[in-house]
């Protein structure tokens, strides 16, 4: 039987936890290939007991990751899967109706279903947490490879949204919560100074405690208990810690901070 005409590729470093079930969930795309960033686990042992091909590729910013996975993938459609996203069933039988379809638009917004503490999480922002497409033509889409995270895409056609969502398991546990905001702050904070923004510790604190309240009051966040205070709790700090590093990098000569 002939394999669809889908690539996927997954970006991963040190993913050991996650990656086996990431893979396991598109065994049945025509291409799978890892870019990863010279894991030092057991990330590419995984890999390697799967029909997948790895391409090195050092950490600099998301954008550059992203864009390889384009430039190292060959067929004519692109699923974009991350180490800790898994392709539900549903989802796989929609894409593969998808890109049968000449009809079909040239990039898609992919639905997430994100789970927390034992629990699907359903406000908050969470649901349906849409990223850039992840499903796409090749040579419709490319990726700004200048930010550091948050990477910005080029559409070049028409955007649809898929109807079935794919799973997402962000945190494994909360001292893994409390190690992707710090990456993520430093790496955040480097935009900003990168775009010539400045802050201060009042601006910190009030955009914080905006993002708590958005979060948990105003998209419903409380709603999703222990894990909806969670989020809104790593909202304030990824915000505040983001601002206070921007604010550190005056007084830093080392800055910009090296990949995290």
């Amino acid at each position: 039987m002939a394999r669809p005409p889908i690539s996927v590729y997954i970006l991963t470093r040190n993913e050991e936890h996650k990656l086996e079930a990431a893979l396991e969930s598109v065994t049945w795309a025509g291409e799978i290939v890892i870019i990863d960033s010279f894991s030092t686990d057991r990330t590419l042992e995984i890999a390697r007991r799967f029909d997948t091909r790895i391409v090195q590729v050092e950490f600099r910013r998301f954008g550059e990751l992203r864009q390889a996975g384009i430039e190292h993938t060959t067929l004519p459609w692109i699923f974009s899967l991350d180490a800790d996203e898994r392709c539900t069933p549903e989802a796989r039988d929609e894409i593969l109706r998808l890109v049968a379809d000449p009809n079909a638009a040239d990039a898609y917004l992919v639905p997430r279903r994100n789970r927390m503490l034992g629990r699907n999480v359903r406000h908050g922002g969470w649901y349906p947490d849409y990223r850039q497409p992840q499903l796409f033509r090749r040579g419709r889409m490319d990726y700004a490879t200048e930010d550091h995270v948050h990477e910005g895409y080029r559409l070049h056609g028409r955007l649809g949204r898929m109807t079935n969502p794919i799973q997402q398991i962000p945190y494994r546990t909360i001292s893994e919560i409390i190690q992707k905001m710090d990456r993520y702050t430093t790496l955040n904070a480097a935009n900003l100074r990168q775009r010539g923004k400045t802050s201060s510790f009042p601006a910190a604190v009030l955009r914080g405690g905006w993002a708590f309240f958005r979060v948990y009051v105003i998209q419903l966040g409380f709603l999703d208990g222990s894990a909806g205070f969670i989020i809104a709790i790593l909202r304030f700090e990824n915000s505040f810690y983001k601002h206070m590093k921007c604010i550190e990098a005056f007084f830093d000569s080392t800055w910009p901070p090296g990949s995290a």
